[in-house]
């Protein structure tokens, strides 16, 4: 479910424009960064935090 947000949101902005998600789960944190790069986005950090969470800050394709 992570993915299709995230890719909704991807879709939304423009080429280059940035978008920080918030990920919860080891799943997403394995699938989402390679799944955002197999379609072309770059992930510029993924950022693990205190509480359990991930913070990964992608860019749009261009």
């Amino acid at each position: 479910m992570t993915f299709v947000r995230t890719r909704l949101a991807l879709d939304r902005l423009q080429p280059g424009q940035l978008l920080l998600v918030l990920l919860r789960g080891d799943e997403p944190r394995r699938n989402l960064p390679r799944t955002a790069t197999e379609q072309g986005h770059t992930v510029l950090s993924l950022e693990e935090l205190p509480d359990g969470e991930a913070r990964m800050l992608l860019r749009r394709r261009a």
